[in-house]
Order: structure tokens, then C-alpha cells, then sequence
């Protein structure tokens, strides 16, 4: 379990390495390009393989404790490990990177993004999993900033050189964002660090924030939150994922939607909760205030995109419906509940899975129609999908009404907890602010309907038009890269207790501060 776990970090670096590398003769298949992007799916493909053996491995008796434990002395002078560890929290996160960097291998093999070699292109995903797998996977705050960090210069790249209009700006947006709310981040986990004389994750999670004063709590909620707050997205810190997601190509924006979103979240609840509880008590109805704004403000901007002369851009529309279903984790989050952060763990893996499919087939109604722009899309009558293809009408309708919490699939459960945690919030925290922002937050589930379901319509009905070229419909390897999305979509909302069995003991563990 140990090496896995090490395995499952270390192994994308190396591939990244050998991607840049020549490939051996017998090897290149029919084109270097080929074999470059074979070794992409290869190594992402082990990676995953590698992510289930660890799973099927795991102690699911004892999901609280932490396994596949390494911890190394690194820099003792600052008393820096190489400490990892997965529990119930951290695993389905590592499982779903694995499989959705695989996914994208997988979909880019068949339809590589347009743009320069696929050398590049293939170790910066690769790079991009690493820095994913091992933000989840390590136990050291100073360790944790560099997993973090490892991962904005490869989704910089991606988007400067692979993605469409505006792809410059997009890219520099995103990075400077992100940057400057990682500096304050930084110092935030230096002053817990060095006031507690550990970055030691676990010890200072068992600690509870006993050593830390009610001040340096405060302080250090403030500045990490605003590091994790921009990678959430939290309104008002969200403008840059709107542009950068326009701009991405397909797999970028399933990437960053579906893996980079949750590395935000992720500290809130690894870090922020456990070891600085005094500080988000303080704190927790100021989040759960801009979560709720969050929900409302993304459902609108959606509405807005969709009305009928708007030009607006489906990919963009889906990059602010981010906005706020990511609100509704942050909205468990601020209840300090175990009902309300096991509904924001469960959020996590259903956006994940679900946006994860939404920019996949946005991408495909893009590559048929040579936009993403609405109206163009529906034009007189309408796209039509259903008539013209119909199974990828059938799937971005399957997709839309997931995305907008409809029981019996993934996106239901984790909303509908979060209300639930919100309705009794923790001890001391106002019971009146959080109704009201539950009541918000119930609002914005039915704006959140309105908009996906116009988006049904003005995309899948319609006429069919009889036109020269015949519109293709899903693809042999659209259906290999989806499926499973779809799959565990429906496995999630029918069956929410292989996720809830995994995180609820080890958030009971985390919210009492270490003690089963």
C-alpha cells in the first residue's frame, strides 16, 4: 500500500520525463505523435489501475485512519517530511483525478487539441495528474503548497497553447489569480507552521488548535482561505475561470473543472477545519454568506447566457454554473457539521463527475458545429440533437438534468446534504443566518433547473434540417471516454453509501479533532 500510494505520485513526473524523450524504434507505431500520445494513455492508464488496487486494498473497516502512510525526513531543519497518507476523505478524490487524467489521454489520443507538438502537450497533463494526486495524497502543509502550486504553470501552458479565442488572456488571467492568492496562502500556513512548531498535518489535525491562540486562528483562516477561496471559485474571487475555461480546450476544461476546482475545497476541509477550528467558527458565516451569493450569481449569469440573443458561449455557461454548485460545497463547509461537510466531500465527487461529462460533449457539439455559441447553435429552430444525434442529445440532456440535482443521480445527494447541515448548523454558529442562507441556496437549485433545462431545449429540440454533411454522432472513442462518467453518475445517486461509508467516519474523526 505504501508503494502504491507513492507509485500512484511519483509515476506521472517519470512519464512526463520519458514523454520529452525520444520514442525507442520499435515503439513510434505509425508517427512519433502516435507513440507520444499512446505513452499519455499508457501511464495515465497505470496510474488508475494502480488508484483501484489501492482502493480495493483499502481498510474500509477503518476508513478514519490514515494508510499507505510514508513519512520521510526531508528538511529537518524546518522539520519538513515527505509525509503521505490517504483516509476516507482523500481517497475517492485521488480515484476520480486518476480516472478523469485517464479519460482525457484516452479522448486526446483520438481528437488531440490543435495546436503544437504532442510531446509538450502529453507531459504537461501528466505533470498536471502528479501535482493533483499528490495535493490529496501528502500530510505537510509546506508540502501541500508545492503539490498545490505544481499545478498552475501545466494548466497555464495548456490554455496559452492549446485553447481557442482569447487563449492569451485566458491564460495570464488564470495564472496571476491563482499566484497572487497562493503568496498570501503561503503565509498563512508559515505562521501555523511556526507557531505551532509542526507542519505536520496530522499532529496538528489531532492538535485541534489547542496550541494555536484564537487570534493566530483567525489570521491564518484569513489568509489561507483566500489562497483556497480562488481555486474553489468563490464569488467574488471567480472571474478568471469563466475566461479560462471559454478558452480551454476540451480536456483542459474537464480538468480544470473536474480536479483543480477540488484541490480548493480540499484545504478548507484537510487543513482550515481541523487545525484552526476557533478560526472558521469565526469566519464560517462570512463563507457560507459569499457561497450562497456564489449560487445565486452563477444560476443567474447562466440564465443569462441562455436567453435568446445573448451570443452567449455554452462552455462559459457551464464554467459559471461551476460557480455555483462549487457555492454549495462551500456552503457545507461553513456549517461545520458532519452532515454538511460529508454533503461537501459528495458535492466535490459529483461535480467533478458530471462537469467533468458537460465539457466533454460541449466540446463534441463544438467540434460537429464549429461553435459553442447559442444562438448560432439553435438558430431558427433549434440544434436539434435529438433528431440529428440522437445519442449525444440524449447524453448532454442526461448530463444537464445530473447537473441540476435530480434524485437518483450523483448531484442530488451532496446539495441536499448541504441544505441539510445548513438547516442546524454547529454549536455557537447563528441558526436564523444559516435558514436564511439555506433558503437562498434552495432558490438557487430552481434557477439552476430553469437554466439547464433551456439549455435542453434550444440545443437538443428543434427541427431536423435536412443539410449536405450529415452531422456524426457519438464515436466509438467518445463512448470509451464517457461511459464511465455516465456510469458512476448514476452508481452515486442510487448508491450514495459507498461514497458516505468512506467520508463519514473519517469527517467525524476530523471535526472531533482526531478522536474516532
Amino acid at each position: 500500500m505504501q508503494f502504491l500510494l507513492a507509485f500512484i505520485v511519483v509515476v506521472p513526473i517519470v512519464g512526463a520525463v520519458a514523454a520529452l524523450l525520444p520514442a525507442p524504434p520499435g515503439l513510434k507505431g505509425k508517427s512519433p505523435d502516435q507513440a507520444v500520445l499512446r505513452h499519455g494513455v499508457t501511464v495515465t492508464g497505470a496510474v488508475l489501475i494502480a488508484a483501484i488496487v489501492l482502493a480495493v486494498g483499502f481498510d474500509h473497516a477503518h476508513p478514519s485512519k490514515m494508510q499507505a502512510t510514508t513519512d520521510i525526513n526531508w528538511i529537518p531543519a524546518l522539520d519538513v517530511r515527505i509525509h503521505l497518507g490517504i483516509d476516507g476523505i482523500s481517497l475517492p478524490l485521488v480515484v476520480m483525478t486518476a480516472l478523469l487524467t485517464f479519460l482525457c489521454a484516452l479522448y486526446s489520443y483520438f481528437k488531440m487539441p490543435a495546436g503544437p507538438s504532442p510531446k509538450a502537450f502529453v507531459a504537461l497533463v501528466l505533470v498536471l495528474e502528479s501535482g493533483t494526486l499528490a495535493t490529496f495524497a501528502v500530510l505537510d502543509l509546506l508540502l501541500f503548497f508545492l503539490a498545490f502550486e505544481m499545478v498552475l504553470i501545466p494548466m497555464y501552458f495548456l490554455i496559452a497553447r492549446w485553447g481557442g479565442a482569447q487563449k492569451q488572456a485566458a491564460a495570464w488571467k488564470f495564472i496571476l489569480y491563482t499566484l497572487l492568492g497562493s503568496v498570501v496562502m503561503l503565509l498563512g500556513l508559515l505562521l501555523i507552521g511556526l507557531k505551532s512548531g509542526t507542519f505536520d498535518m496530522v499532529a496538528l489535525a489531532t492538535d485541534n488548535g489547542r496550541g494555536l491562540t484564537s487570534s493566530v486562528q483567525g489570521i491564518a483562516v484569513l489568509a489561507i482561505g483566500i489562497g483556497l477561496a480562488v481555486k474553489t471559485p468563490m464569488w467574488p474571487l471567480h472571474s478568471w475561470l469563466p475566461d479560462a475555461h471559454t478558452a480551454a480546450p476540451t480536456v483542459g476544461s474537464v480538468l480544470l473543472a473536474g480536479v483543480l476546482l477540488k484541490m480548493g475545497t480540499y484545504g478548507f476541509i484537510r487543513i482550515l477545519l481541523p487545525i484552526a477550528p476557533d478560526g472558521m467558527h469565526t469566519f464560517a458565516p462570512y463563507l457560507a454568506a459569499f457561497a450562497v451569493v456564489g449560487i445565486v450569481y452563477g444560476s443567474l449569469a447562466c440564465l443569462a447566457l441562455a436567453r435568446p440573443g445573448s451570443k452567449g458561449d455554452l462552455k462559459r455557461l457551464i464554467a459559471y454554473s461551476s460557480v455555483g454548485h462549487m457555492g454549495f460545497v462551500l456552503l457545507g463547509i461553513a456549517s461545520m457539521t458532519p452532515t454538511g461537510v460529508n454533503g461537501a466531500l459528495f458535492a466535490n465527487i459529483a461535480h467533478g463527475l458530471i462537469t467533468g461529462l458537460l465539457f466533454f460533449l460541449v466540446g463534441a457539439v463544438k467540434d460537429r458545429y464549429g461553435t459553442a455559441d447559442l444562438d448560432t447553435l439553435s438558430g431558427a429552430t433549434g440544434a436539434a440533437l435529438y433528431g440529428r444525434a440522437p445519442r449525444l442529445g440524449g447524453l448532454l440532456a442526461f448530463a444537464a438534468v445530473a447537473s441540476l440535482g435530480l434524485p437518483g443521480l450523483a448531484g442530488f445527494w451532496g446539495e441536499m446534504l448541504a441544505l441539510f447541515g445548513s438547516f442546524d448548523p454547529a454549536d455557537g454558529l447563528s441558526r436564523p443566518a444559516f435558514l436564511t442562507f439555506m433558503s437562498i441556496a434552495a432558490f438557487g437549485t430552481l434557477l439552476t433547473a430553469a437554466y439547464m433545462l433551456i439549455v435542453v431545449r434550444r440545443v437538443c429540440m428543434g427541427e431536423k434540417r435536412e443539410e449536405p454533411q450529415r452531422l456524426a454522432d457519438v464515436q466509438t472513442y467518445e463512448f470509451a471516454a464517457w461511459t464511465p462518467l455516465v456510469a458512476l453518475t448514476v452508481l452515486a445517486g442510487l448508491w450514495p453509501a459507498v461514497l458516505l461509508g468512506l467520508t463519514d467516519p473519517a469527517v467525524q474523526k476530523l471535526l472531533a479533532g482526531g478522536k474516532s
